[in-house]
C-alpha cells in the first residue's frame, strides 16, 4: 500500500485517538501517536512522541519532533486529547474550569499553532474531535460543554482563515462513544459530590439522580471508538470533506433537539432528566 503521508494524533493512548491511529495506519498513513507516557502508544503507530497538551514546553518539543519526522510536510493533524469535568456549577472550583479548558481547548490551539507551518507546507488537514456537546449543553456538564462550544467556534473561524491557503479544517462531533473519558468523568463527578456540603448535595439530589439515569442509558447505547476512527479516515481523504461530521444516532437526535425553539428543547431535556421513580 502506498504511503499517503504523515499524520499526528494527540490523545492516542486510548479511545478515539487509539482507534484513529489504528485505522489510519491500516489505510497506509505514517502516524505519529501523541501520548503522555512511554508504553501507552498503540503498537501499530509509526512513531510516538510524549506530550501533555497543557505543557507548553512539551508541546513545542513534540511539534519539533513531528516536524522533523515528516520532513516539514504534515498531511494531517488530529486534535483528540480531552477530559470531561462534571458537577453542579456552585460545586466546581475555577481551577477545575481552567483545567477543563486548558486540556480540551487551549491545548488544541497550542498544538495546532506549533504545527501550522508544516500543515501549510503540505496543504494538510486539521481534524478536531469535538462533541455533540458543542451544540447542545446539559445540566452538570458546564465545563465540558463550554470547552466543546469553544472548539466549534474556533474551528469555524479557522476554517474560513485557512481555506484560501489550502488547509482544510474539519470538526467531528460524536455522540456517546465507548471510551474511558466517561468513566473517568463519572469518577470525578462522584468525588466532587462527595466533597460538597450536605446542603448542596440535597439541593441537587433529584437532578443528579435523573442525570445518572440518562448517563446509564447513553452508556448502554454507546458506539465503538472505531466508528469515529473511520470518520477521521474519511475526513482525511474525501475530495470535499464536510466542515462538520456528526457521528452516532444520539448525536443526530441531539442536533435535532438543539435546532428546536429553546423552550421546546428545554422541556424535552427536563423530561429526560426526571429522577427515576421509586
Amino acid at each position: 500500500m502506498a504511503d499517503k503521508g504523515w499524520v499526528f494524533v494527540t490523545g492516542a493512548s486510548t479511545g478515539i485517538g487509539r482507534a484513529s491511529v489504528e485505522r489510519l495506519v491500516a489505510d497506509g498513513w505514517q502516524v505519529v501517536a501523541g501520548v503522555r507516557r512511554d508504553g501507552d502508544q498503540p503498537p501499530t503507530s509509526t512513531a510516538h512522541v510524549l506530550v501533555d497538551v497543557t505543557d507548553a514546553e512539551q508541546v513545542a518539543t513534540a511539534a519539533k519532533q513531528v516536524t522533523e519526522l515528516c520532513g516539514g510536510q504534515l498531511a494531517g493533524l488530529v486534535n483528540n486529547a480531552g477530559v470531561s469535568i462534571a458537577g453542579p456549577f456552585e460545586g466546581l472550583s475555577i481551577d477545575e474550569w481552567r483545567r477543563q479548558l486548558d486540556i480540551n481547548f487551549f491545548g488544541h490551539l497550542d498544538v495546532t499553532r506549533q504545527l501550522l507551518p508544516a500543515l501549510l507546507a503540505a496543504s494538510g488537514r486539521i481534524i478536531t474531535i469535538g462533541s455533540i456537546g458543542g451544540r447542545v449543553a446539559s445540566a452538570f456538564l458546564g465545563p465540558y460543554n463550554a470547552s466543546k462550544f469553544a472548539i466549534r467556534a474556533w474551528n469555524d473561524s479557522l476554517r474560513a482563515e485557512l481555506a484560501p491557503h489550502g488547509v482544510r479544517v474539519i470538526l467531528i462531533e460524536p455522540g456517546s462513544i465507548a471510551t474511558e473519558i466517561w468513566r473517568k468523568g463519572n469518577e470525578q463527578a462522584d468525588d466532587l459530590l462527595g466533597r460538597v456540603s450536605p446542603e448542596l448535595q440535597q439541593r441537587y439530589a433529584g437532578q443528579v439522580a435523573g442525570a445518572r439515569k440518562v448517563a446509564a442509558m447513553v452508556e448502554r447505547n454507546a458506539i465503538p471508538a472505531a466508528k469515529v476512527g473511520a470518520v477521521v479516515a474519511t475526513a482525511l481523504t474525501a475530495r470535499r470533506p464536510k466542515p462538520h461530521y456528526l457521528v452516532g444516532v444520539d448525536a443526530r437526535f441531539q442536533a435535532f433537539l438543539g435546532a428546536l425553539p429553546t423552550s421546546a428543547s428545554d422541556k424535552i431535556f427536563a423530561t429526560l432528566m426526571r429522577p427515576p421513580k421509586g
